[in-house]
This record gives structure tokens, C-alpha cells and sequence, in this order.
């Protein structure tokens, strides 16, 4: 693919090497729909490839979503359907793995609320810097799945295993104070400020010895890839969710704006 066969997705060069992508939804938060999803499988490809880039920042449009969860529509066409759940795992998976396997580094600016595919994105970045008002949350078991998507992989090596455990379970929101304090991002500061912080730090690297850079990720990945099967497993058992029952009243609440009625907790 080239830059400009992105639909969802908007590119802006620097002549340092900096690249800032912009997720582009801001009607709905930056949420993905299914046309996204894919494009964020395919991007850090081009990145990867692309010899004018060195650093790459990704941001949402506007200033209160970075990407606020899967679009409804699309959620809902998950429910009961292997066809549709098949692929949206293949491309989960890929979203992840991408990520880790782009050589140049990647920075998230985290400018407002992340949830679900966006959070991934946010979480898988190199380095992740939140805007101390935004806020993110897993969300998987409030929708009535298995936290899938990234965090298996990434959530205990960041936070701890206890903190991972916590807020995974509950889908708690956690503010950008609290996601620095406790390790789940790389630094937090005011949303006026994130997007100086965010290229500060990417003209650091872009100036810096890019073997030396690109090496190191690739040996720190080491890490997540001992993960894999933790992740291949909690991928598989989030879309066996989507076979059940729970899920189906789970996008119901979401849709109505209530606390869900889980048939599994009312038994």
C-alpha cells in the first residue's frame, strides 16, 4: 500500500524524519470501524518500508479520542458469525504483531479516551505518552468478552501482574496520572502540552543512531514474544465469546446506555 490509499488514516511528513499519523474518525471518537481495523494492520508495514521515515507518532483527530473502542456496528456483526470472527482475529493478531515487527521506533500520543483496537495501538507503541486528562480502559468484560486484543502480551510486563489483573477484570478507566504511575505508559503530561512532548521525543530519536535504536527494540521485543502464546490464547478466547451468550446483551447495554444484565451472572 502507499499513504494515500488510507482512508481512515492522515499522514503528515517532517523533514526530519518524523512521521505523524493521525487517527482520522473524529465524528465517532476516532473508533474503529472494520475499513480501520485493517488499515491499522497494514500501516506499520508502510512505515517500515518507507526510507523518508525514521520515527513514526500516532495521534487522534480532535482533541477528546485517541480511538474510542470498535464501532457498534461493527461489534455487533462479530456476534454469532465464525466467518466475521475469524477474520477479526487473523487482523488482532496482526495489529500486534506489526507493531513489534515495524524496525523503526513508534510513538503513541495519547490526547483523549482509548479503548479496545486503539488502546492496542496506544499500549504497543514503543514509547507511550497520555495526556494527563485522557482516559483509558480495556473495556473487553464490560462487552461480555475475554480481554483479547493486546493485553495479555503487554499489560503484566508493563504494570505488574497484579495492577494487569485489576483493572483487566473490573474495566476500570485509569486517568494519565495514574497510567504513569503505575508503568502502563511511558510519561503523562497536560493535553496542551502531549503533542510538544510527543515530537520532542521523536526528534530525540530521529537524531540518534537509528541501527543502535532499531536494534534495541528488537532485542527489548524479545519480551513480548515470549508472550505470544499467552496472547494467541487470550486472542482465541475472546472471540469464543463471541459465540456465547453474554455478548449479545453486552452491545445492548452499550447501545442504551446501561449497566448490562449478563445471562451468566444471573443464573
Amino acid at each position: 500500500m502507499t499513504y494515500d490509499e488510507f482512508q481512515f488514516l492522515k499522514f503528515e511528513h517532517r523533514a526530519n524524519g518524523v512521521l505523524l499519523i493521525t487517527i482520522n474518525r473524529p465524528e465517532v471518537l476516532n473508533a474503529t470501524n472494520a475499513r480501520l481495523h485493517w488499515e491499522l494492520t497494514k500501516v506499520w508495514g508502510v512505515v517500515a518500508e518507507d526510507p523518508k521515515t525514521k520515527v513514526a507518532i500516532i495521534t487522534g483527530a480532535g482533541d477528546k479520542g485517541f480511538s474510542a473502542g470498535g464501532d457498534l456496528d461493527w461489534v455487533a456483526s462479530m456476534v454469532h458469525d465464525a466467518g466475521v470472527v475469524a477474520n477479526v482475529l487473523q487482523e488482532a493478531g496482526d495489529v500486534v504483531y506489526n507493531m513489534l515487527a515495524c524496525d523503526k521506533p513508534i510513538i503513541s500520543a495519547i490526547n483523549g479516551v482509548a479503548v479496545g483496537a486503539g488502546l492496542a495501538v496506544a499500549m504497543l507503541a514503543d514509547i507511550s505518552i497520555m495526556a494527563e486528562e485522557a482516559r483509558i480502559t480495556d473495556g473487553h468484560v464490560k462487552l461480555g468478552v475475554a480481554a483479547g486484543d493486546h493485553a495479555a502480551i503487554c499489560w503484566p510486563m508493563l504494570c505488574g501482574m497484579a495492577k494487569a489483573k485489576y483493572y483487566l477484570l473490573t474495566a476500570e478507566f485509569i486517568s494519565g496520572k495514574e497510567a504513569e504511575r503505575i508503568g502502563l505508559v511511558s510519561l503523562c503530561a497536560p493535553r496542551a502540552e502531549l503533542m510538544d512532548k510527543a515530537f520532542a521525543v521523536a526528534d530525540k530519536l530521529a537524531a540518534g543512531s537509528q541501527q543502535a535504536i532499531r536494534l534495541t527494540k528488537r532485542s527489548l521485543n524479545g519480551w513480548f514474544n515470549q508472550a505470544r502464546p499467552v496472547f494467541e490464547s487470550s486472542l482465541a478466547m475472546e472471540m469464543l465469546c463471541f459465540m456465547g451468550e453474554d455478548v449479545a446483551e453486552g452491545v445492548a447495554a452499550v447501545r442504551e446506555k446501561r449497566a448490562p444484565k449478563f445471562p451468566s451472572a444471573n443464573r
